[in-house]
């Protein structure tokens, strides 16, 4: 077999394993060890590739800002800064039409910035806006949907583990990719703002007797109290991301002062046991492992794609296509779509950098610019049947049994559309992820 034959196989093989159930780490490791054989014909070299691997993958002092921004996204859990910006925001938008669902947008954008993982934003505010929506009259579809929709907010309003793991695979500036999330993030947030309002106008049947009147005074809630639920989660915001972007901390630095504010604050609002604080490590550490792995997994796999020489294959094929920048991009995001029906976000990240980043070097695409879109594109997949995992994700939390999966797909899709604008929006006009780099 020729390389470019053994490159298709693998790909095809990784697909398959992945859809068929295995873990992703693990399909990547042993495909790529059978690729090296195939092409090698070393057995002796084959292991010695996933053993060299294993150590230069994550040798680098930037991996640590996995662990940190993991941990630092579990302790504001522990700390209840979701059911505060929930709080913040719904007294905000109390009075506008739809008020309850722009108050989970604005509690969700809050949260992302000092979370950035879009499956605990929608686990946090499944319980938290969801049943206040329904005591309130909202109709359980657009309730479920809102937060599913909103959820992805995390993946893309900075930190973000999805641009963390972008700028690893194409040694992009996570800085860079951080700043370039700002605007896009802002922008969607508004879209869906602007979704919700337009909805409730329209049809408000589906937002009961809250539609555009006031909370009722038990709800409202004093100044201080305010002042005390807003400022912690603002001071850890712009300590983090001030840091960041005013260029006084690396994105390591940013996690290991993130963890250890959000730990100043769960330890301070008394949240945290000794117990308690035990788990998080431990759940800290499961998450940082399987991700480490998956890197490992993925280097040796884009290592094997190098030896096959399938990606500058790929880049050729393109290039004769002759279809400009435009025609390769919606290329690319027909195929982030297509996949996300079937595959986890990460799990598409790592497949398909590697087959397309010679393609948009030769094109001298922005970095920052691909990454935006690259994520954006990916998290639709959260809200898309059948993987849709934002939306297992709220059912899983949800205490009403009456609400089914297909009712949270269905309140789901109008937000996954308005991403589908956001990109084409950001495809159209780079400066809204360039703006700030």
């Amino acid at each position: 077999m020729t390389g470019i034959e053994i490159g298709l196989i693998t790909v095809a093989l990784i697909f398959v394993l992945i859809i068929v159930g295995m873990p992703v780490p693990i399909a990547f490791l042993a495909v790529s060890f059978v690729g090296v054989w195939l092409i090698r014909g070393d057995f002796n070299l084959a292991v010695s590739s996933v053993a060299l691997s294993a150590t230069d993958s994550i040798a680098d002092y930037l991996f640590a800002v996995i662990p940190l921004f993991v941990l630092m996204g579990l302790l504001v859990m522990a700390a209840d800064m979701g059911r505060d910006s929930y709080a913040v925001a719904n007294q905000v938008f109390r009075k506008v039409p739809g008020g309850l669902g722009l108050s989970t947008v604005g509690g969700n954008a809050i949260f992302a910035a000092i979370t950035g993982v879009s499956v605990a934003s929608a686990a946090v505010f499944t319980k938290l806006a969801v049943p206040e929506m329904l005591r309130f009259g909202y109709s359980a579809r657009f309730a479920v949907g809102v937060v599913a929709g909103s959820s992805v907010l995390g993946m893309l309003i900075p930190p973000s583990l999805l641009f963390i793991l972008f700028g690893i695979l194409t040694e992009t500036s996570i800085r860079n990719l951080f700043l370039g999330g700002i605007l896009p993030g802002l922008v969607l947030a508004a879209a869906f703002c602007v979704l919700i309002v337009s909805w409730a106008l329209l049809r408000p049947r589906d937002f009961g007797h809250a539609n555009g009147g006031p909370r009722p005074p038990e709800h409202l809630l004093g100044a201080l109290a305010l002042i005390a639920m807003i400022a912690p989660i603002t001071l850890l915001v712009g300590i983090v991301l001030g840091g960041l972007y005013g260029g006084f901390i690396t994105a390591t630095e940013g996690g290991a002062v993130g963890a250890t504010g959000a730990l100043m604050i769960a330890l301070m609002k008394r949240k945290l046991t000794w117990a308690r604080f035990w788990r998080l490590l431990l759940d800290a550490g499961a998450v940082t492992t399987s991700l480490l792995l998956l890197i490992i997994g993925a280097n040796l796999y884009s290592r094997v794609l190098a030896m096959t020489g399938l990606p500058m294959r790929f880049g050729d094929w393109f290039a004769h296509l002759d279809i400009g920048l435009y025609g390769v991009l919606a290329v690319f995001v027909g195929i982030l779509l297509v996949l996300g029906f079937l595959m986890d976000s990460t799990s598409i990240l790592f497949i398909i950098i590697p087959l397309v980043l010679p393609v948009f070097r030769n094109l001298n695409v922005d970095m920052v610019w691909l990454g935006v879109i690259a994520v954006l594109t990916i998290e639709i997949g959260l809200l898309t049947p059948p993987f849709g995992i934002s939306v297992f994700v709220v059912k899983g939390c949800l205490n009403d049994k009456c609400i089914s999966i297909g009712d949270i797909f269905a309140g789901a899709a109008p937000f996954a559309i308005v991403m589908l604008v956001v990109v084409f929006l950001i495809a159209c006009f780079p400066w809204l992820a360039t703006a700030f780099t």
